[in-house]
């Protein structure tokens, strides 16, 4: 063992590693972004969820009512409605995640102490129930217990038994696809590059639009293969439902197929290696697996982390997947996340096509 050759051999691998600007923004990046991801973007208590409201009673005691629970700041009121099916249809779109039932005689039904208020909630997702659970138990204002004759009753739609394999399986198709489709077309312009097949494709008439069509559209029945295993086996196994329409489930994936896929040739046109590809592709991997509702609710991130959330395809891609399996929705109703993913793949495809010149440097 020399000593001197060792050191030699240390120094260059410093200096090699200084030159890939990849790997040095990984040995950085990664613990910066875990670290503001888990610290300050992740949290578990939800604030905020949207809520209709559907006050009957319209008296003095029912507004106080509603004033407490919105004075805790687990619900915001984005909506009024004259009957509780008006809140589960909007609930159904997605507009809201939680609904807010009181009654006519409510006054009464306190006095006698019955069952006073209703809460309907999304049950397609697990921790908005459990808010929406611990707001009927707690005491909704600082004072002692005015609010404890309110008797308040929690209904759950779309996952009464709050089963996790409801609201898992339909995620797991987006983060599959998103992992797989990145990935794939990734490295596709590098490998080319790499095993030198990009000289045949130079002297070819084969223009730049043409050959990133080409790149994604083999990838696509790729996907739909993916997504039908993880269909079938999570119905077969799991017995999760599906509330809506298969082609609707499919057109969904569709869309976020396509999207990852653009992504991907994006990355492909800066990459300079495979490894490099792979690199780039866990960067985009991370936040969306974190921050787009798959894991942790939505709701509880802070307003800045959810609108970078709202750039990422797997965040609109899980609102379509469980609002047409779970909720029984349409694409049509939830027609603002399909143009976001539209209009992020034509973004993706476009910057792609321009970034990409058929040239060796």
């Amino acid at each position: 063992m020399n000593l001197r050759r060792l050191m030699a051999v240390m120094v260059k691998e410093l200096r090699q590693m200084r030159r890939d600007r990849i790997t040095l923004a990984m040995i950085v990046g990664i613990p910066v972004m875990q670290l503001l991801l888990f610290g300050y973007a992740i949290n578990t208590n939800l604030r905020d969820l949207s809520a209709g409201i559907a006050d009957q009673s319209r008296t003095s005691a029912s507004r106080a009512l509603v004033m407490d629970i919105v004075a805790t700041g687990v619900v915001k009121p984005v909506q009024e409605a004259a009957t509780p099916q008006e809140l589960v249809e909007s609930m159904r779109r997605g507009e809201i995640s939680i609904g807010i039932v009181i009654p006519p005689d409510y006054e009464r039904r306190r006095a006698e102490g019955r069952e006073a208020v209703q809460i309907l909630v999304d049950g397609s997702d697990n921790a908005v129930q459990s808010a929406a659970a611990q707001l009927a138990q707690m005491p909704l204002d600082g004072r002692s217990s005015p609010l404890a004759t309110r008797t308040i009753s929690v209904v759950g739609f779309y996952n009464p038994q709050r089963r996790s394999a409801v609201n898992i399986v339909p995620g797991l198709i987006g983060v599959i696809l998103t992992m797989t489709m990145v990935l794939f077309t990734g490295v596709a312009i590098v490998r080319e590059r790499e095993r030198g097949n990009m000289e045949l494709l130079i002297a070819t008439p084969v223009s730049s639009a043409e050959l990133m069509i080409g790149k994604v559209l083999p990838y696509v029945a790729i996907g739909l293969v993916q997504t039908t295993v993880v269909l079938a086996l999570g119905m077969w196994l799991f017995n999760v439902p599906l509330g809506g329409s298969l082609l609707h489930a499919y057109l969904a994936a569709c869309l976020l197929i396509v999207a990852n896929l653009t992504l991907g040739l994006l990355i492909s046109t800066r990459a300079q290696s495979q490894f490099q590809a792979m690199q780039m592709t866990f960067f985009i991997f991370l936040p969306s697996i974190l921050l787009s509702g798959f894991m942790f609710p939505f709701a509880g991130m802070p307003k800045v982390v959810q609108w970078i959330a709202e750039a990422l395809p797997l965040t609109h891609f899980l609102r379509l997947i469980r609002g047409v399996m779970l909720r029984g929705a349409s694409l049509w109703e939830l027609w603002a996340d399909v143009l976001a993913l539209l209009a992020f793949t034509t973004v993706m495809m476009t910057t792609a096509i321009l970034r990409f010149r058929k040239r060796l440097d």
